[in-house]
């Protein structure tokens, strides 16, 4: 997987850092999806991703994490790539914003580790960013059970 990861408070733990990049590439591998996949990870403060959530989703309040997946419409102008290409244009699936203010919280409140939470909220963002969502009960069952079985096999259980 390509993946960038931003830390926009200059406070995160280099070992964050490679546990989000060991999760998203295990997660990957797990929905086989192509080894040049792009995505990206921002780690930023409550202030900066109430803001976000605030301007992208009209909801006045931090939260724990957002995804904004880069869903094709049809609407753009198509890249035509000659067919005699060795090479394929990568597919870019989004960007997840993970507040660290969060994951510290909800770590403390539901008493597991901090890496837990971060990989909960990561792969939380990973589905949505691959098309999963929990907003009917029957959509929530599938990734849910998806979420926890990516974290167990990977090894971060509650």
């Amino acid at each position: 997987m390509d993946l960038e990861i931003y830390d926009d408070t200059k406070q995160i733990d280099p070992g964050w850092i490679e546990l989000i990049k060991a999760v998203l590439e295990y997660a990957g591998n797990y929905l086989k999806l192509p080894e040049d996949t792009e995505m990206s990870v921002t780690l930023m403060d409550d202030e900066h991703i109430h803001q976000i959530n605030k301007k992208y989703r009209g909801v006045d309040k931090p939260t724990d994490v957002i995804s904004f997946a880069i869903e094709e419409t049809g609407d753009e102008d198509p890249i035509i790539i000659p067919a005699d290409a060795d090479f394929r244009e990568p597919k870019n699936i989004g960007d997840i914003m993970v507040s660290v203010d969060k994951v510290k919280e909800q770590a403390a409140y539901l008493q597991h580790s901090e890496e837990r939470e971060l990989g909960f909220l990561v792969i939380h963002g990973f589905l949505h960013l691959n098309g999963y969502d929990h907003m009917k009960p029957e959509d929530e069952k599938v990734m849910f059970s998806l979420q926890r079985k990516i974290l167990d096999a990977y090894g971060l259980k509650r």
